[in-house]
Formats: structure tokens, sequence, C-alpha cells
């Protein structure tokens, strides 16, 4: 379900897409999507000077919410000229009280995200992306157009998710992506770009990000949501003592490195050991968090096997910390940006 933030809904993109790109993206076929814009002026898109019309990012949401409401029995002559906000209000409505009449609800909650970018935001909705995700599907609590804007206004509710859709990663949004997760003390972040540098993206990963480089397909995003829902986070933690989110990385490569070829006062090689079970287990937790799922099973395994190695890492860290107190060495920790 999409329940985006209102301040935010009134922020409208630029970005232009014909008609045809409107149908695909919301489900709706053109000429209902005509028919709705001459009968009762639902969109207003700008036109070029070939005399091509085009529609923004707001526009196809609110036809991806139309389009389920109506499916649902609303008439369309009542709720064409709302904005996303009250759509998504009825929509949200209309879903609680299906769920709570279920005769079987789900024992898990449905899952709540917040989504930057209205197109992702629509693609959530879609009949598309909900039959691959199935179950109860997502419930968008906010929907914000940008960065910019999520950082400006505040969030309805605290979601599991937070979902992040921009055309470039490099330091400036990294830093934005950090303080919009300390202000919404989010789970689970999913970012994806278009370009970006490597080091930011190597970086946001080892915060404990999932970053992936568009094109995304549907099936991958669904994918992605589920390796974190199938996580069993508790019970993964059960063995470490650890919380259910796993800690960034406290040390870099280089730092690691040199810690392993350092001369040490003990008999044992232990701190070089130490540093080198760190970073395989660095590579592991990256290479499980990467791995292709074919299916719900292969997920579940992959998500559990990222939270243990995580976990692993993290204790290790600690001890390579209490070796180096011990030896008198310093020892570098990456810095976090926000």
């Amino acid at each position: 379900m999409i329940m985006p933030n209102t301040h935010a809904s009134q922020s409208r993109s630029t970005a232009g897409h014909r008609i045809g790109a409107v149908s695909a993206l919301s489900g709706v076929p053109v000429p209902t999507l005509r028919g709705w814009e001459i009968r009762y002026g639902t969109f207003s898109p700008r036109m070029t000077e070939g005399r091509q019309r085009l529609y923004n990012d707001d526009d196809v949401l609110r036809a991806t919410l139309l389009r389920r409401l109506t499916e649902q029995g609303h008439s369309i002559s009542g709720i064409a000229n709302h904005d996303a906000a009250k759509l998504s209000a009825l929509l949200h409505h209309q879903d609680a009280s299906q769920r709570r009449n279920a005769p079987h609800s789900a024992e898990r909650e449905v899952p709540s995200v917040a989504v930057v970018g209205l197109a992702l935001a629509a693609r959530l909705a879609s009949n598309k992306f909900r039959q691959i995700f199935s179950g109860n599907g997502l419930q968008v609590t906010d929907v914000f157009p940008d960065l910019d804007a999520a950082l400006v206004q505040p969030l309805q509710t605290k979601p599991e998710f937070l979902l992040v859709r921009t055309h470039s990663l490099h330091s400036v949004v990294q830093a934005q992506l950090h303080c919009l997760i300390d202000r919404s003390s989010v789970q689970q972040v999913i970012v994806l770009y278009h370009f970006g540098q490597e080091k930011v993206v190597e970086s946001m990963k080892r915060a404990g990000m999932v970053v992936r480089r568009e094109p995304v397909s549907d099936y991958e995003l669904a994918e992605l949501f589920r390796a974190s829902l199938l996580m069993d986070a508790p019970q993964a933690m059960a063995h470490t003592g650890l919380g259910a989110t796993i800690p960034p990385r406290k040390y870099d490569d280089a730092t690691l490195a040199r810690m392993a070829g350092m001369s040490s006062s003990m008999l044992c090689e232990c701190p070089r050991h130490v540093a080198e079970i760190i970073a395989q287990l660095v590579s592991f937790e990256q290479y499980s968090q990467e791995c292709l799922n074919k299916t719900s099973e292969d997920a579940r395994l992959h998500a559990y096997l990222h939270s243990v190695s995580g976990s692993a890492r993290a204790l290790f860290e600690h001890a390579l910390q209490m070796l180096a107190e011990h030896e008198g060495l310093a020892l570098q920790e990456v810095e976090c940006i926000g």
C-alpha cells in the first residue's frame, strides 16, 4: 500500500514521461488515461514545442493509485482529482480493513518502507511488483521526490526500510543518506543508483547498506526485500550476543594489512591471524549479501549467512582491538560520514 508524506507529494518532478510510458508503469491502459484526463481533468501534462504531452512522476504515482482503488470498487468520478496523499489514505484504510477481516492473517506484520523517488513508489504499488513480491505487499509510509525533500520533511512513522533511488552516488549523497538514517532510525537501507564513485559505494556497503546499480528488475528488487525479511534476526544473533543490526566495519583493508604485518611481542601470532580472519569474514559477508537468490529458501540462507558473518566479523574486530591495546598499537577505525 502507498501512504506518502503529504508535503513530499506536493513537490512535482519535472521528469517527462509520454503517455505510453505512464501506461506501462502504472498498469492503466492508454485509452483509460486519456479518458480520465479529458473527462475529469485528472492530469495536467506539460506540452512540448512539438505538442507532445509529457507527464511527471507524480502523475505516474497517482495513476497507479487510481487503478488500484478503482479495482477495489471506488468510482473514478469520486477520486479522479484527489492528490497522491488522499488517494494513499483511502488505499491504506481499505487495505487495513481487508487485513483485519482476513480469516487467516499473516503472522508477520506488513513491512513498512519510506521511499525516495516518486517513480520508485509507483513501481512498488504496481500489480507486477505485488505479484512478484506476493504476500501482503509493502506498506509505503512516506514518499519523497528526492533526498533534499526527505531531509526537510518529517517522517510520518518509523519504517523498517528506507528505499532510495538516486542518479549518482558521491560523498554529498552519502552524507545525506547518513543524516536521514540517523533521523529515522531505519533498520535496513536499500539504495539504487545509476552512476557512483567506487569508494563511496564500498563505504556505504561497509556501513551495512544494500547498494545496487540500475537497472534492477522487479524480481531483483523483491529479492532484496525478501533477503532481509526472511532473515530470522533474533535467532541469528542469539549465538553472538549482538543486537539485530549488524555493526558496520571498524577497520579498513589497509589497517588490517598493516596489523597483519606488524611484529608482536607476543610469542604467538594472534594479531596477524585475527586480522586475516577479519579480512576473510569481510569478503564472505559481502559475497553472501550479493549472492544470487533463485528461490525464497536461497534468500533465507544467504540472509542468515550474511548475518552470521557480519556478527562474527564484529566480534573479531573487538578481539583485535583488545590485542592492539595489549600490544600498545594504534588502530585506525573507518571514518563514518554523518
